[in-house]
Formats: C-alpha cells, structure tokens, sequence
C-alpha cells in the first residue's frame, strides 16, 4: 500500500490490538448500511442524540463541516428517517466527511450520489418530526458503544472505529 493511500481498518485495528484491549479503540458493531460515495472516511465527531426528529442535525448540517464527522443517535429507531438526500447534499456542500446515524435515512439515490460517506441502519420512507427535541454534544451510545463529541472516527467497507485521540491513518507505526 502506496504512502498516500489511508489504512484499512482492519490494519489498524491489528496494529492497534493493545488499544482495543483498553477500550481506548472502539469499534461499532456491523449493524451499518453503507450509503454515499465514500467508503473511506474520517474525522472529529460531533453528536448528536435525536429521536425521529432532525432539527439539530439540520442545525449542525448548516455549519461548515471542517472534515467532521456528524453521528447521530437516533436510538435504533427504524420508524422513520433522520436525514435524507436534502440534509446529505447540505453536509456535502458544507464540508462534512460523514454521517453516521444510528437510525434510518431516507432518498436513498439522491444520498449515494454525494460526495461524502454515510452510515445508517436502513432506510425508511417515513420523514422525521422537526420540533428540536434532542441533545447536542453529549456522549451518545451506538450500538451498546460509547461515542463522544470530540472523539475521532474511522469508516470504511469493513467497519466502524472511533477513538479518543487522533490515529495515525498513513502508517502503522
């Protein structure tokens, strides 16, 4: 693998067994479907815990992304969608490198036509409530995992890693 290609999760995680141990390297479990254009991407975590309503996620969608990763708590739900193709095409232009919503999305062809990477349990048709209920920036659990507002998450085809500190995603060592 060339210098500028970034790790397979999978190597890290080998390279990093020690920080699994610890718990100090999380990986989500493989509850995730695999939408937008990226399958490779990373950044600081901002949450957010909502369920079935996405004000706040429209919220941080509307600022500058920075090469943030949005996750989203929507609680398992599969009644209804979080973000859909209007949201995903936002965080696009703003500069997010991903979304990782513990829920469902919806317009499914308009977000795997996006440039940037997206995470959700499945899809519904069903469009979310918009009254602002929720909480941002507090710890949030996916899938029986911690995840915190400045963590740093890792995703690509094989999985889901997220950490406390930044990884070296170039190299091993």
């Amino acid at each position: 693998m060339g210098s500028s290609a970034p790790l397979a999760i999978a190597d890290i995680c080998d390279a990093n067994s020690h920080l699994l141990t610890t718990g100090e390297l999380r990986p989500l479990p493989p509850v995730f479907q695999i939408y937008g254009k990226k399958r490779y991407f990373s950044g600081r975590v901002v949450t957010v815990k909502c369920l079935e309503d996405n004000l706040l996620v429209r919220e941080f969608l509307a600022q500058e992304g920075h090469g943030r990763v949005l996750v989203v708590d929507g609680c398992g739900s599969l009644r209804s969608a979080i973000i859909g193709g209007i949201l995903a095409k936002k965080a696009q232009s703003n500069g997010w490198a991903g979304i990782v919503v513990y829920g469902c999305i919806r317009d499914v062809d308009d977000v795997n036509v996006c440039d940037i990477g997206v995470r959700a349990l499945n899809s519904s048709p069903v469009k979310p409530g918009k009254k602002g209920n929720g909480e941002k920036h507090v710890p949030v659990t996916i899938a029986g995992t911690t995840v915190c507002d400045g963590d740093w998450l890792c995703a690509d085809s094989d999985g889901i890693i997220v950490s406390s500190t930044e990884l070296n995603m170039q190299s091993c060592t």
